[in-house]
């Protein structure tokens, strides 16, 4: 006899019959062995090596760096700052990249914010885009402690920060680190929305390394994609380009060691939490993002409004866009984004 989901005996040479859920599912078996596999992606005929620095990818404006020295090892922090245009109105905004990105990928923001009136500096943390990419533990102490050693370099006393992704994680730890420099915060489509130590096993660093070691075209293309996954009609094939930076790494004989630096940083998210810095931040904080960016995702951005103290949080979800609205649905991010910097110090 069948019960439930086991399988199923038969008497007298007869099976006994299929019903409800065992049913289904053997249908569905039949169905998906009937279907042809998915192809895997191959090497697209134009991909190329790139450089674990990205000397070979183009900025959007002059890159500059600040050299210092970090466990021992002499570093280089690539930023771009990129004065107002017009008149400016006096002030800066900082921008955080995500882990996926580098300073590369704020273009668009930052003309918008130059056009504004603000000055506006780009780094690219230690790890990421043009900057050093030593092999040390990444933290996001760190990461704003070497931000702050750049304002310090530039002569900047107070700042916007906004922070994309990732970005969004340092945004509130550099706020906590350093109050007194801070006059405002967005967090941006933020990662890091739960404290995951809670919710996964730890992955063990060889692991990881062995997990990133091996990308391919394929998990680059899916790991860039997934950030439109709430709509097709999102992807644009500008957006390849991304994909063929990630999978050129892969091709550069430098990819082992800066394999070890990304595992080493995608680490940092589970070991370096800041789900319990928000309730610390003390600036008008504004949590935006699109809406379509995973499950919970609204709810958990609602969360992260509520938790900054004194009524300085505030929500902004954009609906049917997902991970990167500067990308995709840049009309819809940009007011919104200039009407809480300009409100003023």
């Amino acid at each position: 006899m069948i019960s439930g989901t086991r399988g199923c005996s038969s008497r007298g040479g007869f099976a006994a019959p299929l019903h409800g859920g065992a049913m289904r599912r053997v249908l569905a078996y039949v169905l998906a062995a009937s279907i042809p596999a998915a192809p895997v992606l191959a090497q697209p005929p134009d991909a190329k090596a790139v450089s674990i620095t990205m000397e070979d990818v183009t900025y959007p404006h002059p890159v500059k760096f600040l050299e210092f020295s970090i466990y021992d090892e002499d570093v280089r922090l690539a930023y771009m700052d990129v004065a107002a245009e017009g008149t400016p109105n006096g002030r800066t905004v900082v921008l955080f990249h995500g882990m996926n990105f580098f300073g590369e990928y704020w273009a668009g923001p930052i003309d918008v914010l130059r056009r504004a009136g603000f000055r506006v500096v780009v780094p690219d943390q230690i790890g990421f885009g043009r900057s050093s990419k030593p092999v040390i533990p990444y933290n996001f102490h760190d990461m704003a402690r070497n931000t702050k050693r750049l304002l310090d370099a530039l002569g900047i006393a107070r700042t916007a920060i906004v922070g994309h992704s990732m970005g969004g994680m340092l945004a509130a730890r550099f706020a906590t680190q350093y109050p007194d420099v801070v006059e405002r915060v967005v967090i941006y489509n933020p990662i890091g929305l739960t404290d995951s130590r809670f919710g996964r096993p730890w992955t063990d660093e060889e692991d990881q390394y062995r997990r990133v070691l091996g990308q391919s075209y394929a998990s680059a293309s899916a790991g860039i994609r997934r950030y439109f996954a709430h709509d097709a009609d999102a992807w644009k094939p500008e957006y390849e380009k991304y994909v063929l930076i990630h999978y050129g790494w892969t091709l550069s004989g430098d990819w082992p060691r800066f394999a070890r630096v990304r595992a080493r940083i995608q680490q940092a998210v589970y070991l370096d939490p800041v789900v319990h810095d928000w309730q610390h931040i003390r600036v008008p904080t504004l949590a935006i993002g699109g809406e379509e960016d995973g499950a919970n995702f609204g709810e958990r951005m609602r969360f992260l409004a509520e938790s900054i103290p004194n009524g300085n949080g505030r929500l902004h979800l954009i609906p049917g866009v997902g991970h990167v609205p500067h990308f995709e649905a840049p009309e819809k991010l940009y007011p919104p984004l200039l009407t809480f910097l300009r409100e003023g110090r």
